[in-house]
């Protein structure tokens, strides 16, 4: 004979406190799961269903002309000619950090006319 859902829920809701962590360690043991997995993965699948409003812009590759690339990346981040040099080089860096999505696609699309590679994360 076999039991229904609810007349499981019904015999675990008469168990005491300890007797339900009891059958939860031997559950963990007889199927070869965790329940704090599983309690862990609620919360962080309900925050990645948001949608994400900052992006950080990463170009990973700076592509044929390094010139025209560094002066995507001075006019975008305002740095000095050494530093994004530097920068262009160090490939793959994040070029602007927090940037609101129209700001990082129309960055990502001006790196990307020159020839660079870049991502969004």
């Amino acid at each position: 004979m076999s039991l229904t859902k609810d007349q499981i829920i019904e015999a675990v809701a008469e168990l005491s406190v300890m007797e339900v962590v009891e059958l939860i360690e031997a559950m963990e043991e007889k199927f070869g799961v965790s329940a704090a997995a599983a309690v862990a993965a609620g919360p962080a699948a309900g925050e990645a269903a948001e949608e994400q409003t900052e992006f950080d812009v990463v170009m990973t590759a700076f592509g044929d002309n390094k010139v025209k690339a560094i002066k995507a990346v001075r006019g975008a981040t305002g740095l000095g000619l050494k530093e994004a040099k530097a920068a262009v080089e160090a490939c793959p860096t994040v070029i602007k950090e927090a940037a609101s999505k129209e700001e990082a696609e129309a960055l990502k699309a001006e790196l990307e006319e020159i020839g660079a590679t870049v991502e969004l994360k």
